[in-house]
């Protein structure tokens, strides 16, 4: 399965977004993009299309997507009756590892990749391994049994505490380690700061 194996604190840098909980330290020590000479570039000003392909490189590397994926759920997201750029939101946030990062079964989206990609989890009472995979309302995730008795699982509250809050489109049992769909995500359910309609105007050119 492809993905994308480079350092997510240099990617943050790049982006200058946090895109994984160990990168906001960093962020703070070391604000310029890698590789950049201190002072270089400050009265740089970008282009509209800078501003449109950095938004796209973040929200991809954010969500974990390669590019062939991402522009492939873009033209999906056009396809559709509505705003695409919430459409695409709403897409990326309904992957089953988002989902697991959303309902604090991981640390960071990466992590909850890891443990899909590894079999953890069944959805709907079968075993996947895809994370990619769309939910649906109804849909079901739960820990394996066999899962149960992994380190990683008995430690899980320390490796990955419980959210201060749960999406409501998402009912949570943390204890028995199990997700359901109750809803689809709106807008306000993702990432604030992500500026949806750079997306779309890159993608239209």
């Amino acid at each position: 399965m492809a993905r994308d194996t480079q350092s997510i604190v240099k990617m943050s840098r790049r982006e200058g977004y946090a895109l994984h909980p160990k990168a906001h330290k960093v962020l703070v020590k070391r604000t310029s993009p890698p590789g950049q000479q201190q002072g270089r570039n400050q009265r740089y000003k970008p282009s509209q299309y800078a501003l449109q392909l950095r938004e796209k490189q973040k929200v991809k590397r954010l969500y974990g997507l390669l590019e062939r994926q991402f522009a492939r759920l873009m033209d999906e997201a056009g396809r559709r009756p509505g705003e695409s750029g919430s459409i695409l939101l709403e897409f990326l946030e309904r992957r089953l590892d988002n989902i697991i990062y959303r309902a604090g079964l991981a640390p960071s989206r990466r992590s909850a990749r890891q443990l899909v990609s590894h079999g953890h989890f069944m959805l709907n009472g079968r075993r996947v391994d895809i994370p990619s995979i769309r939910l649906a309302v109804g849909d079901a995730v739960s820990l394996r049994p066999k899962s149960q008795t992994t380190d990683y699982f008995k430690r899980l509250d320390d490796t990955s505490p419980a959210p201060p809050t749960t999406p409501g489109w998402l009912k949570v049992n943390r204890s028995k380690r199990q997700i359901t769909v109750s809803g689809l995500p709106a807008r306000e359910d993702a990432e604030p700061d992500i500026k949806e309609q750079l997306i779309v105007e890159y993608y239209s050119r």
